[in-house]
């Protein structure tokens, strides 16, 4: 009996909510009562994920950087706009960090698909996060939570319907997956960086 092509979606679910659930419990806002500072944190966390892939993204026209497919939307300007806000200027300096690693990872279009999937899949996470600290950190806008103001669903399932359509062989699923895990990895290893200097 021929085997079906597993979803697209369902199948990076799958690939990712491990190390979904890990950053769920561990990045600064999930904090049971964060501050300004554990925000400045997350945004200063973030901004060295996104900066290198971001960088890497730029390099490519096609898949999911094809303009026709995705309008570009890119994170640092919100994020840098926040870490620029007065309201974290009298926080303690954050420690220094070690020199982040370029992104040089595959650079095929599903494995691109798959590492998308995880950026853009962030914008949701921030829309719930505003929810959740918007009062207990006013009056900070929290730009890169909020984006600017537009509800990221649209995007989110016009995202998805170029996933789906350019991602459905066997092997282009197993490809975008391990995109998928390389970009989550890739975060964890500098929460973890992160814990660690803290720590010390």
């Amino acid at each position: 009996m021929k085997m079906e092509t597993p979803d697209i979606l369902a199948a990076l679910r799958e690939a990712t909510a491990s190390r979904h659930a890990v950053l769920d419990h561990a990045m600064p806002l999930a904090q049971h009562a964060p501050t300004l500072r554990h925000y400045r944190d997350h945004l200063s966390l973030l901004r060295r994920w996104l900066a290198p892939l971001e960088a890497w993204q730029a390099r490519f026209g096609d898949g999911p950087q094809d303009a026709a497919l995705l309008p570009p939307a890119p994170h640092l300007p919100l994020l840098d706009a926040d870490l620029a806000d007065p309201a974290l200027a009298d926080l303690p300096a954050l420690p220094p960090a070690a020199i982040d690693v370029p992104w040089f990872a595959a650079d095929s279009a599903a494995y691109r698909w798959g590492v998308s999937y995880v950026i853009e899949g962030s914008r949701l996470g921030g829309t719930v996060l505003y929810r959740h600290h918007a009062d207990r950190l006013a009056p900070h806008p929290l730009r890169y939570l909020h984006g600017d103001g537009t509800p990221p669903g649209p995007r989110w399932q016009q995202f998805l319907r170029a996933l789906r359509d350019a991602v459905q062989s066997p092997e282009g699923i197993a490809t975008a997956c391990a995109g998928a895990r390389d970009a989550f990895d890739s975060l964890i290893a500098l929460q973890q960086g992160a814990d660690a200097k803290a720590a010390a």
